[in-house]
């Protein structure tokens, strides 16, 4: 277990605090689990208060000794009920914050309205903006992070080699996937911001249920083993001759990255050996286009246009009528971090430190789906691939 370095953790709050200023806020509180984690290298409840000057102040309510343990922050202090929090404050001389910045993207509405009764004359604005903003940028430390994911999703690349085979279910060969990265220090969850957009591990899917759309925000969906749950892997019988995806999110010491292969038993038609070859040439074009201050819409709608001309305007990312707008995410503590490769940011560039996935897929309903998935990370030498298996068509023997 890797503890978050205390440097880290000042400086991604001093972030925080620079963009407060210009926002006008007095205060910042993080409650969210993935921000916690972010800025104060824990997830013990209980809530982080970040003044625009002076000192973060991690409120805990359960556990406060895992907290204090865990989390280099100068100031970690238990509490026990939301009724404390004012006069905690004013011990350690913070006066009445007048405008507080919350995630309002993500807080329940009545938990939102407990805190309005601990601050009851303050402003509450959305914090969310500025919070994505010092997360986006990753230090060298996250990177350290994200490579040893993608060395985790390279043992499970060469694992799905190994054990895909015609007549075994994609639930067989998700839980062998599972299991080895969870050997390797998988934490068992991806952590995803969306609403309701619960994930697991990755979509192992093949055949025409590579095509089965989903409730998901993702290009492909699966069947799913019930209703309650309707992505993903399902029991479904892996055949000969058609697509098998390993779309498989990689996590180590909560960093992650995101790669999808793509497997075949025996061969696949030449129209899907076609369709991989042509996604591999619109990651090529977003590769050439990923440099420094381009807009992400940029980026998507040159690599959509190359797509449609090719003739997949009916079946680039989704197929017709359940299609995504995006074609490219950011990647961090949650999947879906900014920058998005998507419409309409126009007004969003990409900048040096970035991580994102990037993935081009095709989906032919009745057929199955076919596409690359790759991690990418902007540095100052240029755009650098973190996920590095091979990106051959996998052709495996009968």
């Amino acid at each position: 277990m890797r503890l978050t370095p205390a440097t880290e953790l000042e400086y991604r709050c001093k972030k925080l605090q620079d963009l407060m200023v210009g926002q006008g806020l007095d205060a910042v509180i993080i409650v969210q689990n993935a921000d916690l984690f972010y800025f104060t290298g824990t997830t013990q409840s209980g809530c982080l208060y970040v003044p625009a000057c002076g000192q973060p102040l991690y409120m805990v309510r359960k556990e406060y000794s895992r907290a204090r343990m865990e989390s280099g922050l100068k100031e970690v202090v238990p509490f026990g009920s939301m009724k404390d929090i004012p006069g905690i404050l004013s011990h350690y001389g913070y006066s009445e914050p007048k405008r507080i910045g919350m995630e309002l993207d993500v807080v329940p509405v009545n938990f939102f309205e407990r805190y309005k009764k601990v601050h009851p004359v303050a402003e509450y604005l959305d914090a969310t903006p500025i919070i994505r903003q010092v997360r986006m940028i990753k230090s060298h430390y996250e990177i350290h992070l994200m490579k040893d994911a993608a060395d985790q999703v390279h043992k499970v690349f060469l694992r799905a080699g190994e054990i895909i085979r015609a007549g075994a279910t994609d639930l067989e060969i998700a839980a062998e996937l599972e299991y080895t990265a969870r050997k390797d220090g998988h934490q068992g969850l991806i952590r995803m911001r969306g609403f309701n957009s619960e994930l697991f591990y990755a979509q192992i899917l093949s055949g025409t249920d590579t095509a089965v759309p989903s409730y998901s925000d993702t290009p492909l969906g699966g069947l799913g083993l019930n209703t309650s749950f309707g992505q993903g892997a399902g029991l479904k019988r892996i055949e000969a001759h058609e697509p098998v995806i390993v779309d498989f999110g990689g996590c180590v010491d909560g960093y992650l990255v995101d790669q999808t292969r793509v497997f075949a038993v025996s061969g696949i038609s030449d129209r899907l050996r076609k369709g991989y070859d042509d996604m591999l040439a619109v990651q090529q074009r977003m590769i050439e286009l990923a440099l420094p201050g381009i807009a992400w819409s940029e980026i998507y709608d040159q690599c959509l246009a190359l797509a449609v001309k090719m003739g997949y305007a009916d079946s680039f990312m989704g197929a017709k009528g359940s299609q995504v707008s995006f074609i490219g995410h950011g990647l961090g503590i949650e999947i879906d971090e900014y920058p998005f490769i998507a419409r309409g940011f126009k007004e969003m560039t990409l900048e040096v430190g970035m991580v994102f996935a990037f993935e081009p897929k095709l989906v032919f309903p009745g057929e199955g789906a076919i596409g690359i998935e790759n991690t990418f990370y902007l540095s100052n030498d240029g755009l650098k691939q973190l996920t590095y298996s091979s990106e051959e068509l996998v052709i495996l023997a009968p």
